[in-house]
């Protein structure tokens, strides 16, 4: 014992000197050492009987213990070799900043700015720890050498044989030994590998930005969300084979009856949630009823019709988006149900703002420059429109700023820029706007024929007059004159114009996005209504168009409808009541309009209109129709009938008959019309009689002659 730690206690002494010992020749002399120590303890035997004593008596653990104990020198004196070098180079460094002054930044803050993961402070610990243990092991082992020894010197002569044998075995257990530690040393390696690249990926995001962290989070969520839809797909895959049964409410009601300690349970149950629905069942329903509806052959109950799950799907579609269940049905029998499901989800999305260039004050280029120079973000509509902006979001309200208040753009929802793209007006033409509030679309057709011209803006309501004239003021449109007239009567008071704008006031189901109220207020009766209003204002603008106009005589009918009612059955009766035509609206998109619907066919040039949806075109629900006037006259009931007779023999009687049962009653109401006007006539002569007879006296009186 005092022997090693006079030899550890040198090393140290050692290495301060300029020429250093080698780690072998430390090791070589302790095992000499040892074999002194042997031959002392061994004591009265020969020169040569000493060397093999030496030799065999020293037991085969104290061989070990000494390598091991070379080797614990050997990494003692490397270690203290690095501490000498590292304080050479300190003192080497400190000479150095003693001649010159520190600025800023020094690697001598390298060691505390760092931030010290809990991982090393782990190894750090655990390694001061093992070195104890080593040292008490070291101590037991020692004392059992001694121990040994002590036992070794009693035995005889017959032992040494055995000695040798142990000390072979020892020799190739030790090898053993050696490959095993180099193979746990190998997992060692692996397992420090593992943990310095963990703590060097917390180093990493110690030295990430907060927003790079937000990103990575971000990053994490959006992959447990698209795993979590993963499953829920997978899942509904395989119940797709599984067919799905309406829940009968008779059913329910027969099971209720048989006890009334259930239902008095129930009553109390319900009075509380009365009227909340259970939203996420209706859904999961709504889903179920969906997937049947799509192979409704094999995966339909034996026991229902496809009207049952249309109803069920009805109810459930108005009681989750909070329509009524008339309109849920229109939208079903009007499209298809996948197609009605993404109409009702696009509905419940606002549209993006708007905006159109008004080009008689300024560019489209110049003003979105304006624009992005005030915080806007905005980009080009689309290729179909050349003064039309799309806006993102703004740091400034998009209807309060310079440029609005000089009248150089409108906020204008994109479906409206369509009917006036396709009426098209000229330079110098008569344009009528029949329904022309707030002034959308009456400013734009003032753009498009820069100011010149005649434009008639009629609005029949005076409470939107204010908005009109405000409007057209603003926007510099120095053309228009604005009138307020019931759009019927216009034939009346204008006479003939070269174009016609007829923007029809309807029941507004392509603008539920905008206004919610519709979801619950239209019924059949309305949109009758609207209709039959529609027809007699669209007959109206015909009339007022001039057929014999050298670059006119077209009306454009549009309306924010997606119904068929008030769109291409408002559009036949036209075709059928005037001596028009259906052309080509000239926009290069949009779906094609209904030549048949429920059962009623239309003309087959109704395909020529163009039906806009938010679903498909991400704009409100819009219809356009431009029609041509080819003549000045018009076509009565009559003469239809009439010419229809002529083509078929078999009901010339019955027309003939209607034709002079109405002529007969012509001739009566003529008859009669003439007594009145007789009646009216002398009633008048009696009131002129009298006029003149009371000038008469006043005339006396006033002593005139």
């Amino acid at each position: 014992m005092k022997t090693r730690r006079a030899a550890a206690g040198a090393t140290p002494s050692s290495s301060t000197k300029k020429k250093k010992k080698s780690p072998t020749t430390t090791a070589t002399k302790a095992v000499e050492k040892k074999k002194k120590e042997i031959k002392k303890r061994n004591g009265d035997g020969g020169k040569d009987a000493g060397k093999k004593e030496s030799k065999f008596d020293a037991p085969m653990k104290s061989l070990k213990r000494a390598r091991k104990d070379a080797m614990l020198l050997s990494l003692k004196t490397q270690k203290g070799e690095d501490k000498e070098e590292k304080s050479e180079d300190e003192d080497e460094s400190d000479d150095e900043s003693d001649d010159e002054p520190e600025r800023g930044f020094t690697d001598k803050n390298k060691s505390w700015l760092k931030p010290v993961s809990k991982k090393t402070k782990k190894k750090a610990a655990s390694s001061s720890e093992e070195e104890e243990e080593e040292e008490a092991v070291s101590d037991e082992e020692e004392e059992e050498e001694e121990e040994e020894g002590k036992k070794s010197k009693r035995g005889g002569g017959k032992k040494k044989q055995q000695l040798f044998d142990e000390e072979e075995e020892d020799d190739s257990e030790s090898d053993v030994d050696l490959d095993d530690d180099e193979f746990i040393g190998g997992e060692d390696s692996e397992d420090s590998e593992s943990e310095s690249s963990e703590s060097e990926s917390e180093d990493e995001e110690d030295e990430l930005l907060p927003i790079e962290r937000k990103s990575r989070k971000m990053d994490a969520e959006k992959a447990k969300k698209t795993s979590e839809s993963r499953l829920e797909q997978l899942q509904v895959n395989v119940r797709d084979e599984e067919t799905y049964q309406l829940p009968s409410s008779s059913s329910s009601e027969s099971s209720d009856e048989g006890d009334d300690d259930d239902d008095e349970r129930r009553k109390k149950s319900t009075s509380s949630t009365k009227g909340i629905p259970d939203l996420t069942s209706i859904q999961q329903r709504i889903q179920e009823v969906v997937r049947v509806l799509a192979d409704f052959k094999n995966r339909r109950a034996p026991d229902r019709s496809r009207n049952d799950y249309l109803e069920r799907l009805t109810s459930d579609l108005a009681t989750y988006y909070g329509y009524n269940h008339f309109l849920i049905r229109y939208f079903i029998d009007t499209f298809s149900v996948p197609e009605t499901m993404e109409l009702l989800e696009a509905n419940e999305t606002q549209r993006p703002v708007t905006l159109r260039t008004n080009t008689l004050k300024i560019r489209r280029r110049d003003l979105a420059a304006q624009l992005i120079n005030r915080g806007v973000n905005l980009d080009p509509i689309g290729k179909w429109s050349k003064v039309g902006l799309l806006v993102y979001d703004s740091r400034v309200p998009i209807g309060a700023t310079p440029e609005y208040m000089a009248g150089m753009y409108m906020l204008q929802s994109a479906s409206s820029f369509l009917p006036c793209m396709a009426l098209s007006p000229q330079e110098g033409e008569r344009v009528l706007d029949v329904a022309a509030a707030p002034g959308g679309k009456t400013t734009y057709l003032a753009a498009l024929m820069r100011n010149t011209g005649i434009i008639f803006a009629n609005e029949f309501q005076k409470k939107r007059l204010n908005s009109l004239v405000a409007n057209l003021q603003r926007m510099g449109c120095t053309n228009s004159v604005v009138c307020n007239y019931d759009g019927r009567q216009l034939p009346k008071v204008l006479g003939y114009v070269d174009r016609v704008l007829l923007d029809a006031p309807c029941s507004g189901t392509g603008v539920i996005a905008k206004d919610s109220s519709v979801k619950v207020s239209k019924s059949t009766e309305d949109i009758a209504k609207c209709a039959h209003l529609q027809k007699e204002l669209l007959v109206a603008a015909v009339d007022c168009c001039d057929a014999n106009s050298k670059s006119g005589g077209y009306v454009v009918y549009s309306t924010c409808s997606v119904t068929v009612e008030e769109n291409e059955q408002v559009v036949d009766y036209i075709l059928k009541k005037r001596d028009v035509k259906i052309v080509s609206t000239g926009l290069e998109f949009g779906r094609k309009g209904f030549t048949s619907y429920r059962g009623k066919t239309f003309h087959p040039s109704v395909s020529e209109c163009r039906r806009f949806y938010p679903h498909v075109h991400n704009m409100d629900g819009f219809f356009v129709c431009k029609l041509q006037k080819m003549s000045n006259r018009t076509t009565s009931i009559i003469t239809t009938t009439t010419s229809m007779a002529s083509n078929n023999s078999s009901k010339n009687t019955r027309v003939e008959k209607k034709i002079a049962s109405s002529s007969d009653e012509e001739e009566g109401d003529i008859e009669e019309e003439e007594e009145e006007e007789e009646n009216n006539n002398d009633v008048k002569k009696k009131k002129k009689k009298k006029e003149k007879s009371w000038v008469k006296r006043a005339k006396r009186e006033l002593g005139v002659v």
